[in-house]
């Protein structure tokens, strides 16, 4: 009698163990069925996003290692070689760079802070989003600066932006300054946007060696500037501008020039959205004095 009730609780132990069991694995598969499969893009580093593309990169090399590399080909674009001089004698410089194709021609990015292109006109490179498309040539792959064998700068273009390691040294082979940038940005910046699809830019902190340092831009929804301002050791200094949706000028912040300056930051300037003046700081002190 007494073995047929240790069976029975044994049995009834075993039952309850199965249920428990077969409860977690339903919950499990719940738990897989509605997981998240996406990484939220609110917080995204740049570097991060830049070891991707150099891997990816590396992969796409990997794949045709077996065949002779072409030189002309970065990250998976033909380009054609160009070379701009400047100055004379033992002080002339000479830049050694590719460009896009005609048919690979391409725009600033919206978001973009820089745009580098050869200008055939005036033979030089130029800095500015304002391209002048029938004689640009848009800077994309390695490009080297020199003064006789002496390097002085070197890095890689992404479609007119600086991107990866860029390295610069003085007249006596001193390396200077290295960065590494993503698209235009140092590496370190951190992206914010308005959508998971990372297509519409909120934010851009610039971060370098942890502190905020540079330029800051953020953006409308409809991805027009909303506010400029620029950082140095963790700090706002200088004008901040901020702007209306249509791009008028909202309002202008004056900081401190020094970032340890404690002096407290005013409104120098305010604009309504049709782009009238109603609030001018020195007239108003000049009114009340």
């Amino acid at each position: 009698m007494i073995d047929q009730v240790k069976l029975n609780l044994v049995l009834l132990v075993s039952l309850l163990l199965a249920g428990f069991v077969a409860a977690a694995q339903e919950v499990s598969s719940v738990d897989e069925l509605f997981q998240t499969k996406y990484e939220t893009p609110l917080s995204m580093d740049a570097e991060q996003d830049l070891e991707r593309t150099d891997k990816d990169d590396d992969e796409e090399k990997g794949k045709k290692k077996e065949k002779k590399v072409n030189p002309k080909i970065y990250y998976g674009i033909k380009t054609k070689r160009g070379f701009a001089k400047k100055g004379f004698g033992n002080r002339q410089t000479v830049e050694l760079f590719h460009y896009l194709k005609d048919k690979d021609y391409v725009g600033p990015d919206p978001y973009a802070r820089d745009f580098y292109w050869y200008d055939f006109k005036k033979k030089q490179i130029v800095n500015s989003l304002r391209v002048k498309e029938d004689y640009a040539g848009v800077l994309h792959g390695h490009y080297e600066k020199k003064m006789g064998d002496q390097l002085l700068e070197e890095g890689y273009f992404y479609k007119g932006m600086k991107h990866g390691r860029w390295v610069r040294y003085n007249s006596s082979d001193i390396l200077m300054e290295k960065e590494i940038y993503w698209k235009g940005w140092p590496k370190e910046s951190r992206l914010a946007y308005y959508d998971f699809e990372r297509e519409r830019l909120k934010e851009i902190i610039p971060v370098h060696f942890g502190e905020r340092q540079g330029e800051y831009y953020a953006y409308h929804e409809n991805g027009n500037l909303a506010v400029v301002g620029h950082y140095q050791y963790d700090n706002k200094v200088g004008i901040w501008r901020e702007y209306y949706d249509n791009r008028r000028v909202k309002r202008e912040v004056v900081y401190p020039l020094e970032p340890f300056d404690k002096t407290l930051p005013y409104i120098s300037k305010e604009w309504d959205k049709e782009g009238h003046l109603i609030y001018d700081r020195k007239q108003y002190n000049a009114r009340v004095n």
